[in-house]
């Protein structure tokens, strides 16, 4: 009788524990070398871990920094920490964190950084257009339909083109204009281009 073949070894976990600190090491590696000057080797460093773990999570930069803005925006808009004032309005202000004048330097950065990338490796538009517009981009679609079902908005308003208008700007204003996104550029934004497009005609 032949005796049964060992089990395959599935070999070790992996622990991504760490990944949210390696994650913001990368943005913050980005925000000050750049993405030309910026290494995966700088990130172990500046995060502490092994460049073995970094290079099997993430094979290539680009990767990285691509987890690591998707990690950022993932953290700012999850459906648990989306506001409920009663009003669209008041959802939306109230999603506009005030930022320190360092914070948003840094993310000006950031963006730079991606911008950079991007001009040497066009193909991934996709992935960082997924990381960077669409959470914003999913957190409005739900307030604008949480609005149309309260009877605020207009019900025939098109949801999908109107959840990217504040996000293709805020990308517009970072990555092109190299401006600073504040509170006053957003409230613009709301009260004179968004809320007006959603607002019923009977209101």
């Amino acid at each position: 009788m032949t005796s049964a073949a060992p089990a395959a070894r599935t070999g070790r976990k992996r622990d991504h524990t760490r990944d949210p600190e390696i994650l913001d090491a990368t943005l913050d590696v980005l925000a000050e070398t750049g993405y030309d000057g910026m290494t995966i080797d700088q990130v172990a460093a500046r995060a502490k871990a092994g460049k073995a773990t970094l290079y099997r999570r993430w094979p290539s930069k680009a990767e990285l920094v691509i987890d690591a803005v998707a990690c950022m925006k993932r953290e700012a808009l999850s459906p648990d920490a989306l506001p409920d004032t009663g009003t669209l309005r008041g959802d939306l202000v109230a999603m506009i964190k005030p930022p320190s004048i360092e914070d948003a330097e840094r993310k000006l950065r950031i963006m730079t950084g991606v911008v950079s990338m991007l001009s040497k490796q066009p193909h991934l538009r996709e992935a960082v257009q997924a990381a960077m517009v669409e959470p914003r981009a999913a957190a409005n679609r739900f307030l604008l339909q949480r609005a149309i079902r309260r009877g605020e908005i207009r019900p025939d308003c098109d949801v999908d083109t109107l959840a990217l208008l504040s996000a293709s700007m805020v990308c517009y204003r970072t990555l092109i204009q190299q401006l600073p996104v504040d509170r006053e550029f957003l409230l613009v934004v709301i009260d004179e281009i968004l809320l007006p497009a959603v607002r019923r005609i009977d209101a």
